[in-house]
C-alpha cells in the first residue's frame, strides 16, 4: 500500500469529509439495505490512512450507495456518512475521471 499524505486534504477540498468519528463498529455495514460490506467504514479508514489506491479501486461500491442515510441515522458516532460518500464521489469524479463539478 502506498500512503498518499496529501490525499485527505484533496478529499476535503471536494466537500465536507469527516470520518474521524468513525469507531469502526460495523453498524453501518449491518444496516445497509444493499449489503455492501465495503461501505462505509472501510472506505473511511482508507481515506484517513491516505490509501488513494484503495478508494479508486472501490469506485463501484462508492457509487452503489443509495445515500438513504439508514446507516447514518443509527451511527453511534454521529458520522455524516452520506456527506462523506458524496465527498468520495466528488473526488473520484474530479481526480479519476477528470470531471468538473456542475
Amino acid at each position: 500500500m502506498k500512503v498518499d499524505t496529501e490525499f485527505l486534504t484533496r478529499l476535503k477540498a471536494g466537500g465536507d469529509f469527516d470520518a474521524a468519528l468513525c469507531m469502526n463498529c460495523g453498524t453501518c455495514t449491518a444496516l445497509c439495505p444493499l449489503g455492501i460490506e465495503l461501505l462505509p467504514r472501510r472506505l473511511f479508514r482508507y481515506a484517513l490512512l491516505g490509501n488513494r489506491e484503495a478508494i479508486v479501486a472501490s469506485s463501484e461500491a462508492i457509487y452503489s450507495c443509495l445515500l438513504c442515510r439508514l446507516c447514518e441515522a443509527n451511527c453511534p458516532g454521529s458520522v455524516p456518512i452520506a456527506e462523506n460518500v458524496r465527498a468520495l464521489r466528488t473526488y473520484v469524479n474530479r481526480e479519476v475521471h477528470g470531471l468538473a463539478e456542475a
